[in-house]
């Protein structure tokens, strides 16, 4: 993906990566099995037994004006995905519903572009929110892009509870993923959330050509930044976007990349969502022996998972705690 033109960093005041963290990302230098030893530690310490599912709904899909070189939804790219405008309340309340009668936690609201559009968009949101939190005992997240300080505080006001926008890379790497939007621009979005008061839910996307120092240096920015959640994704290359032809991440090197931001960023949420199945496939189940203490389960925004039922049977095996404190369903409300 050609860039065409650098994007200004001097904002961010990352500073130089540790040596010693350089080290825990490059399974050259630190072994993966001496480090899922570790991370398991920690995550029992830190998390116990619990598991936490969350479930997202694509609740605006395609037509993105930015050219983020992993993503089927952009406009610049070739791929086919389902274009179609913000869901209504009834469809987004019982999209949430079911998430809540599989025992998900968290409920997340995606829309694609680099922004909502309008006071129509921005209105309609807010009060999806307000229905599901007033019918469910859901915690409610959203993932709109870049957006202002003014709506934050009036989503905050809805009662949404979590805000979620990913950095995708570190800094470093980021012109090589998209073109259209700067990395402060993400970086603001992110210190503005945080500022508001929600939990923060900022993570990305890995195996796109980053190193593992560039690893090191994104689990620094996201320590640094103060998030509370991690989701980590593994590219699962998608026909029609620049990045078809590359391959997937090896699931020895997978399970490194959760074990080092476990050890790295003990008492962070770490989620595994998009790409788990294809690239951890029958190591999948160690993903928590990494580190890990939540997935997403159900459909993602463009691919499918590996379905909730395989999800719910993989964690009982493993005899996790997946369901909710205080779980109740509500499905006849």
């Amino acid at each position: 993906m050609a860039v065409q033109k650098a994007r200004s960093r001097k904002n961010l005041e990352a500073g130089p990566v540790p040596a010693d963290l350089k080290a825990l990302f490059d399974p050259l230098r630190t072994p993966t099995w001496d480090l899922l030893e570790q991370a398991r530690y920690i995550r029992r310490k830190n998390f116990g037994n619990r598991a936490h599912l969350c479930n997202i709904l694509n609740a605006k899909s395609g037509a993105c004006t930015e050219d983020c070189a992993f993503c089927s939804q952009s406009m610049h790219h070739r791929s086919s995905v389902s274009v179609y405008p913000l869901v209504t309340v009834k469809e987004a309340l019982g999209a949430a519903r079911e998430a809540e009668s599989f025992g998900a936690r968290c409920f997340s609201l995606v829309t694609s572009g680099r922004s909502l559009k309008g006071k129509r968009e921005r209105q309609r949101l807010l009060k999806i929110i307000e229905r599901i939190r007033a019918r469910t005992e859901l915690e409610v997240a959203c993932s709109i892009g870049l957006e202002t300080p003014d709506f934050l505080r009036d989503l905050r006001a809805a009662g949404l509870n979590t805000f979620h926008h990913n950095l995708e890379t570190a800094a470093s790497h980021y012109d090589m993923i998209c073109t259209t939007h700067g990395y402060e621009e993400r970086i603001q979005t992110v210190r503005a959330a945080k500022q508001a008061g929600f939990t923060l839910c900022s993570g990305g996307i890995f195996g796109m050509g980053e190193s593992p120092s560039q690893r090191a240096e994104f689990a620094l920015t996201l320590g640094r930044l103060g998030v509370d959640r991690i989701p980590v994704n593994f590219l699962n290359p998608l026909p029609g976007t620049p990045m078809e032809g590359r391959s997937r991440l090896k699931p020895l090197e997978a399970l490194h990349i959760v074990a080092a931001l476990r050890v790295a960023l003990p008492e962070q949420e770490i989620l595994v969502c998009g790409g788990r199945e294809v690239t951890l496939r029958s190591l999948q189940p160690l993903l928590f022996n990494a580190g890990a203490n939540g997935i997403m389960t159900g459909k993602y925004l463009t691919t499918p998972g590996q379905g909730v039922e395989a999800d719910q049977r993989m964690l009982t095996d493993l005899e996790l705690d997946f369901r909710p404190v205080g779980h109740a369903d509500k499905r006849e409300r």
